[in-house]
């Protein structure tokens, strides 16, 4: 590459730059103003290494998951599930609400709602589940798995 042409490169990075850096990144209000949300899965992936080689399948699914007492400021919620609520941290950035959730024996789940409407008016969501037990239990989750699907949303 010519040095002429890597001075293009460079001023049209650097313009580039500036006009992200200058773009507002305020949340959207659907999300900032969001109290509950009712989330159902209905496609997932999951993961395992089969002789030490990493592989994946996709599988329809029928999972839900809810989340009530958002607080986007104080960054907190419970997560409403078979065992109960349990309290998680959330993060509200630009576009993306996430929602963390750790159990006491390591295992991470995940929640991301995008602010992108399905057909059906919901937000856009990913669901992740990060754990791994030695032996596969049908119905249990005992691999990484990765859930998509879509949220309906409570507002203040």
């Amino acid at each position: 590459m010519s040095n002429e042409a890597r001075s293009m490169v460079i001023v049209m990075l650097l313009a580039a730059t500036a006009a992200y850096a200058q773009a507002p990144n305020a949340p959207p209000d659907v999300l900032a103003k969001a109290t509950g949300l009712k989330c159902t899965f209905s496609a997932f992936s999951t993961g395992d290494w089969k002789n030490g080689v990493a592989e994946g399948a996709v599988k329809p699914s029928n999972l839900s998951v809810s989340f009530i007492a958002i607080d986007t400021q104080d960054g907190t919620a419970e997560a409403v599930g078979d065992s109960g609520k349990s309290h998680i941290t959330v993060r509200l950035l630009g576009n993306y609400l996430h929602f963390m959730q750790m159990d006491p024996y390591g295992a991470l789940y995940v929640t991301t709602v995008f602010n992108k409407e399905t057909k059906n008016g919901r937000l856009q969501a990913a669901h992740s589940r990060h754990e791994y037990t030695p032996v596969s239990v049908p119905g249990m989750t005992s691999r990484p798995e990765q859930y998509y699907g879509d949220c309906e949303v409570s507002a203040k």
